[in-house]
This record gives structure tokens, sequence and C-alpha cells, in this order.
């Protein structure tokens, strides 16, 4: 492969010169240092007491668990251990208890601060260059996850209706709101699968009070209502919606104010039912009517609050669209290259700490990536999230000091060497290539597959 030397080179030099007029390195530790952690600690309880595990390091060692491939409590509590004896301090036990006890006190509001935290930092401290004319655009998408199947789980986030008891998994829905530019987490809802408040668009609602006014929300057709359109209009924040699938059906260019082929305005009434899962207050807050703007663009019907073709022609329309995809692999960067797509604590509580500190991990190294960005000159979604974590387990495995500027400089130059290319428009089959293994599925419970399996022996494989 052909490596550019020159280009090489010269991206070297904006480290460096970089690193010369800014502190690079004070941007990442500001969020990893002491005092922030300790400003943390201090809100604790009164009652809190120092322990073997206190809150700081327990949350420092939740992170590193989720970042490794061997996700294990036992595994990470020998890491500690390790770590204790070759720095000289007092040994302390490879049993898992105090460590699990210690991560069940670690209060959730510490950890769901510190990803919004981390979140709005990494936003804000972007360059203007990554905004999407001079404004900034949201991404918001749901998505599922599955937890162990115990009794608590299964209470708190019920698994499909159509699944037979003991076999099926308790689903977590997530829906979450990302920066289109640097790709941090900025805050999420969690919820069951099924249940009253337990949709979308519900999750979405209690997220709103994040959004400023001259904000763009950028989602799929899920979130192309009337109540959402108008309640954001209210807020003054402009949303690009793919055309819901009932109201594409209908969508006729020949109605309303024209402004170009295939792109028009129109009028949306009211609908006189009230939704269930609205206020009477809510419903009559808001406008009878709401003026949107339909436009057909590669073979997308998309709806948005943007009316002016002057400010927003179609074409820009249509490139940021494309730009939906990125909260895909967004997530797909979550749960697949993190594996926060099976949890593993047994308790919805520890379960929902669980998926925070997964959002926390990934923003860490979202700021990681955003450092890098802005010290080699280019877009962070030009950068690899797997390339970074990946360069980040290797720099957390040597023996790099924390102060190390220079090292840690030059760690952000090695971020920025394998660019990913342009992903928009990349079309893939949903099929899976590898065949499984050749086993049937569990279609009983466990319990009584293992009394067959005295009685009868094993199934045979599956030819």
């Amino acid at each position: 492969m052909h490596i550019n030397r020159s280009a090489l080179s010269q991206q070297q030099h904006r480290v460096q010169r970089y690193a010369a007029s800014h502190n690079a390195f004070d941007y990442f530790n500001m969020l990893t240092s002491p005092d922030l952690l300790d400003a943390l600690e201090a809100s604790l309880p009164d009652n809190h007491r120092e322990r073997l595990f206190p809150p700081t390091e327990t949350l420092s060692m939740f992170l590193a668990q989720a970042m490794k491939p061997d996700r294990s409590c036992q595994g990470i509590v020998d890491d500690a251990a390790v770590k204790r004896l070759i720095h000289g301090l007092p040994l302390c036990s490879t049993k898992t208890g105090g460590y699990c006890k210690a991560r069940k006190r670690l209060p959730l509001e510490m950890v769901t601060g510190m990803v919004r935290h981390t979140g709005r930092l990494i936003a804000a401290k972007g360059s203007d260059t990554w905004l999407w004319r001079e404004r900034r655009v949201r991404l918001v998408d749901g998505t599922t996850v599955t937890l162990p199947d115990t009794q608590a789980n299964q209470t708190t986030y019920p698994q499909q209706s159509g699944q037979k008891p003991g076999l099926g998994f308790p689903i977590c829905r997530i829906v979450g709101v990302t920066c289109l530019s640097s790709g941090a987490v900025l805050d999420a809802a969690m919820g069951g699968f099924k249940g009253k408040g337990s949709g979308e668009q519900a999750l979405l609602r209690s997220l709103l009070d994040i959004f400023e006014s001259g904000d763009v929300m950028l989602g799929d057709a899920f979130y192309a209502t009337y109540f959402l359109l108008a309640e954001l209009r209210l807020r003054g924040v402009d949303a690009l919606f793919e055309q819901n699938g009932a109201r594409k059906l209908v969508t006729d260019f020949r109605l309303g104010k024209r402004l170009g082929s295939k792109d028009h305005l129109i009028t949306l009434t009211k609908s006189k039912i009230r939704p269930q899962w609205m206020t009477l207050e809510q419903y009559e807050s808001a406008p009878e009517t709401l003026t949107i703007r339909e436009l057909e663009v590669g073979g997308k019907t998309l709806v948005t609050t943007m009316t002016c073709p002057n400010t927003t022609p179609k074409s820009a329309l249509k490139d940021l669209y494309k730009h939906r995809w990125q909260v895909e692999l967004d997530i797909r960067n979550i749960k697949t290259t993190l594996g926060m797509e099976t949890l593993s604590c047994k308790t919805p509580e520890m379960g929902e700490k669980e998926m925070w500190v997964y959002l926390l991990a990934y923003n860490l190294i979202r700021l990681i990536m955003a450092q890098s960005a802005l010290v080699a000159d280019v877009l962070p979604r030009a950068l690899s999230f797997k390339h970074t974590v990946q360069l980040w387990l290797a720099w957390c495995g040597t023996s790099a000091r924390a102060d190390d500027k220079d090292n840690f400089t030059k760690l952000l130059d090695l971020v920025a060497e394998q660019p990913i290319g342009n992903r928009l428009g990349r079309i893939e089959p949903r099929a899976v290539k590898r065949r499984p293994k050749p086993y049937p599925l569990l279609t009983k419970t466990r319990e009584l597959a293992r009394e067959q399996v005295r009685k009868y022996g094993h199934a045979k494989k599956l030819k």
C-alpha cells in the first residue's frame, strides 16, 4: 500500500505545533483527573467511609472491566491485585465479594453525571468547522439490549410477548442522543421493551431538555409525528426526519405551496383525539396547525421544519440526511465494539448502572478521538473508533505515566494515522455468511432440558 510520506510528515508537524501552543493532555486529563473524581466523591452521603474500593476507584475498575474482552468481575479484581503487588501497595484478596459490593454502592447519579458532563464538554470543545452550516446537529435513535434471565430483570424489562416462558431474555429499550460532529453521547433514557411509557417517543420526550434553540434533530421515520414536530418548533429546534410510512402513502406534491420539483410546504392539522400518553395540558398547548416541508430526494420522502429553500436548499437537506447513518455506527460501536449488546448484571438496578458505564467508556474514547482530530486537523468522524479502542487498551497495558504529555501527544498522532473511508450511501446485505454450529435451538426451559439429557442423552447434531 502506498504511503504518502509528505502528508504523514505534515500531520506530525501539525501535532507538534498544536502541542506546543495547547496542552493537549490537559484536555483529556481534565475529565479523568483525581480533582474531578474527588469532586464527584464529595457529593456522596455524609455517612460515606473510606473502603478498600472507594467510589472513584470502583468507577475506574468498572470502566476498565467494560473495556476488556474478559468482562468478568474476577478478571478485573485479579488485575487490581496484581497492580497493587507491583506498586508495593497493601495486598487485597482476589475474591470478588468486596468489589461487587462496591459496584452496588456506586451512586448511579455519579455515573450518569459523568456521561452527560463528558458529552457536553466534547461537543462544546469541538471546532466550528465540525458544524453543519454553523448549526449543531443531534442524532436520535433507539436500540435494545438483553439482560440475564433472572426474575428481577424479567419483572422490570419484560421480554417479547410471543416468547415462551423460560426461553427468552429480558429486553431493555434505550433511546440516545449523540452529537453528529463528535459522536459523543449527550444523554440517554432507558425503559422496558413493552408497557406504558416504554416507547421510543416517550423516552425521547424525557430527553428534550438537552436540546437548545438553534439545534437540529436528525432521525428516522419513527420520529416524524405531529406532536414531536410541534414541540420542537416551540423550543426553537429544527428537525429532519424521513416521512412516516403511513403519511408517505398520502403524500401529494401537487398540494400545498410548491418550492421546487417534489418539494413543497403543507399545513397539518392537530388530531381531534388526544393520544393516551399525552396529558390534557400538553395536548392543549400544542398548536392547532403546523406548517412543514416535504421533499423527495434519493428515493426517500423527507419531512422538515426548515421551510426556507433559500436558507436550506434541497441539496443541503439531502446531504444532511445521509449522515443519519452515523447514529447506527455509534450504536454498533457501543453494542458490538465495546460489548454492551448483552449485559451481565443480574438485577435491573445494576443492569442500568452497567449500561451507563458503557456509555461513559464510549465517551472517553470519543474524547481521545476528538482531541486527536483537533491536533491532526481532521474531522472526528474520519477516525476509527475501534482503532482508538485498541490503541487505548495497549496504552493502558504499558507502564506509561499519567503525566507523560509527550507520549500522549504521540498517541493522539497514532489515532489519526488510520482514517476511515466515506461510508455515505454504502449498501451491505443483512445476511450472515458463516454458518452456526449444528446444534438445535433451546426450545424448553434449561431445567427440563437437563432432565431429558439425563434420561435420553444429548440430541443429535443437525445436518
